[in-house]
Order: structure tokens, then sequence, then C-alpha cells
């Protein structure tokens, strides 16, 4: 009687602390339910998750910093861990059941996952560009197919007609967008870009803004048409920045920092 209440009271606490859909505990790629509790805001609309990154969230915030440096050393003693994620993501991709909102985490999340395994693979480097041909390297097999992060980038995530994803995949250079130190989630993923794209566009290191001048990340001019869909470049910025431009500022581009972001 005595192991039958332990039983009963263990399983009680688990499924109290456990994320929750439908009134049922959403559980792991290992079967058990998830511990780990999204934020959500008004803005976000809850899905029932397709798929868990919880494994994924819980490296990041162990070897990210909340300002984006990476801790390589101690991410590659993770590696067993990153590559069981990784192999999660083979087993379960994308569907055309799958909402947009769950396209996007699942490829922003795999690209900023295969980016820090081929860190990892590589190491130690003072920069992606030491690696020959990084974004073409064949190395992580999703589903049948086996996959690059180019493949990822201008295939998949740039086809999906959303610019903010340039704010959210990480190319592990300084002058990248900071890699965030928590998983991209369907019930997170539209806030978590729109808070990502402002950040950046507001980030002095990055980018240099005045009613009548700007200076600005490279990112600008290499994915130039992704921000003036149906509008012009300083719109899109003046839709995330804390200054207002003026319409005819004068464009310049910054020097780009391929350094590790270590």
């Amino acid at each position: 009687m005595k192991n039958y209440l332990y039983i009963a009271t263990i399983t009680f606490f688990i499924l109290a602390s456990a994320k929750m859909v439908n009134g049922y505990p959403v559980k792991n790629q290992e079967g058990l339910p998830s511990l780990l509790l999204e934020k959500k805001t008004v803005k976000d609309t809850l899905y029932k998750e397709v798929f868990d990154h919880s494994g994924f969230h819980a490296l990041l915030q162990k070897n990210v910093s909340p300002d984006g440096n990476v801790n390589y050393t101690v991410f590659k003693q993770d590696r067993t861990v990153l590559r069981m994620y990784l192999n999660a993501l083979s087993r379960k991709t994308p569907t055309d059941s799958w909402s947009k909102q769950e396209k996007l985490a699942y490829w922003i999340n795999a690209y900023n996952a295969m980016t820090i395994d081929l860190i990892i693979r590589n190491q130690p480097i003072n920069s992606i560009k030491d690696i020959k041909n990084p974004w073409k390297q064949s190395l992580w097999k999703l589903g049948e197919a086996m996959y690059n992060l180019d493949e990822i980038e201008h295939q998949i995530l740039r086809k999906m007609d959303d610019p903010r994803i340039h704010f959210a995949i990480n190319c592990a250079s300084f002058s990248c967008p900071i890699l965030l130190n928590e998983a991209f989630t369907a019930n997170s993923v539209d806030t978590q870009l729109d808070t990502l794209t402002k950040r950046f566009v507001n980030d002095t290191k990055r980018n240099t803004i005045t009613p009548k001048a700007i200076t600005i990340s490279k990112i600008f001019k290499w994915f130039s048409k992704d921000f003036k869909k149906n509008q012009t470049l300083i719109e899109f910025l003046n839709t995330y920045a804390a200054i207002t431009i003026n319409r005819n500022a004068t464009i310049n581009y910054m020097d780009y920092n391929w350094e590790l972001n270590n």
C-alpha cells in the first residue's frame, strides 16, 4: 500500500509539472512528459507542438550566454546529447500537415544545431571560414535526404517569405545575429523572431542608425531582396528601429567580422 501511494504521489507531481495541451501532458521523444514550460504571450497562438525541442533548449541554456556567446569547449562535451537531438530531427521531418510556425521552429533549430555541430567537428578554429566550404558540406541526414546549411537557408527558410529568419539563424560569427539561448517552438516563434529582429536592428555593435544616415550590417545588402518585398529597406528598418530613419537617408554597410562567437 505504501509503495502504491509513493508511486501515485510521484506520478502526480510529474504530471503537474509537465507541459499540458488540451489537458494532456505533451511527451518528449522518449515518451516522458516534458518539464519544459514555454513562455506564452497574447500574440502567440497555442499549438500542440508536433516536435519536442526541449533537449536542444537545455543544451542552449547550458552552453550559450544571454548575449549569444557560445562555449564550444563545453558544448563539445555534450556532443552526444546534441547528436541525439539531430537524430530526432532526422526521424521526424516536417510534412504538409505542419503549420508554418511548426516548420519555422523545426528548420531554424535544425540550422542552428547543425552550425554548432559543424564548429565542434572542426575545433579548434578561430572562424567558421577556417572550414572549407562550411555552408556546402552535406553532413546531416534528415529523413531520407542529406542536407547542408545553404540548402536549409536558401531552399527552405528563405522561401517561407519571412525576412526575420535572417536574425534567427546563426553563422557562429561575431557580426551575425546572436544565437538565442533557447530553442524555437511553434507557440513562441513569432514573438522570438520579432524580439531578435528588434534586438539586431538596434544593436549598436552591428548597426549605426541616425535619422539622416545609417551604417548597417551587410546582411541587409546580401539579402536585400528579402527585406524589400512590398516595401523599401528603410521601411523595414523603421518597423523595428528605435530611431525613425528618413526615407532618403544615406546607406552604408559595416565590415563583417567572421571571428567565432565565443
